[in-house]
């Protein structure tokens, strides 16, 4: 109980701070924490972990589910709502918007094409691009779709993902090899996402592609799942490349989540 006392005084804290309206920040904190919680909770849940009143949850509820941001279950438990999809879409188009000028600087200081990618579902999407000056340059076109265990992208997404749901996700999609190079058994997927955990990026060597290599980075904190990436021949991307071009993935990617996490620091 301390911890719901803390979250509640937390909360109402921020509210003075922001000279916010606290009925919104509640609401919009539920919708977080059942995010948080898989998409479904019961109302005593909800009130354990934000420490308010479960009189004051079932008004901000029922707000919820009479705008269709909250659905209610048969069972009585609360699920997210399908109004939210639209938002989550446009918020998704917009997240690419706002990182193209990191992309752009990724691809001054590498010189290599650079991608930002999400996790939709079992797939991955690519939501922005910039091209590299190099005459000689990979394109991906904004918008495409592509299994995870081909990209390096796919693989920085997954790689603190639990091995049980990495393994269901492989049995959903299959793994058609690309390339001779694909990897295509959860056995070889699993080892290259502990490679990744390891080295703190991931690898498409010739995986996606013959001639090219990629490398991605997850953008840590991000509000949905998000990597970013440089592409190019592997002629250019060579392994000492890699080396200096990772530290900058790194770093960029860093920057990223500041600016995403919408930090005001007044």
């Amino acid at each position: 109980m301390p911890t719901s006392s803390a979250s509640t005084t937390d909360a109402s804290a921020k509210t003075a701070a922001s000279g916010g309206v606290q009925s919104l920040e509640r609401a919009f904190d539920l919708l977080e924490r059942m995010a948080d919680a898989g998409g479904e909770v019961g109302l005593s849940e909800l009130s354990a972990a934000s420490g308010l009143p479960l009189p004051t949850i079932h008004r901000l509820m029922r707000t919820l589910v009479a705008c269709g941001y909250v659905r209610q279950q048969t069972n009585r438990r609360y699920s997210l709502g399908p109004r939210l999809i639209r938002l989550g879409e446009s918020a998704s188009r917009l997240l690419g918007t706002w990182a193209r000028p990191y992309l752009a600087r990724l691809v001054e200081e590498t010189g290599e094409t650079a991608n930002m990618a999400l996790l939709d579902g079992d797939e991955i999407v690519y939501v922005a691009q910039v091209p590299s000056k190099h005459s000689m340059r990979m394109f991906t076109e904004v918008g495409r779709r592509v299994l995870p265990h081909s990209t390096g992208v796919g693989k920085a997404l997954l790689a603190h993902t639990p091995a049980e749901e990495v393994r269901a996700l492989l049995a959903r999609t299959g793994m058609p090899a690309a390339t001779e190079k694909t990897i295509t058994t959860p056995e070889g997927f699993l080892e290259a996402l502990e490679q990744v955990r390891k080295a703190g990026y991931a690898v498409d060597d010739n995986e996606q592609e013959i001639g090219v290599r990629c490398l991605a980075v997850s953008v840590p904190n991000s509000p949905t799942a998000a990597a970013i990436s440089i592409s190019g021949p592997a002629g250019r991307v060579t392994e000492a490349a890699t080396e200096t071009i990772v530290p900058i993935l790194q770093g960029i990617a860093a920057e990223l989540s500041v600016a995403l996490s919408n930090q005001n620091p007044a």
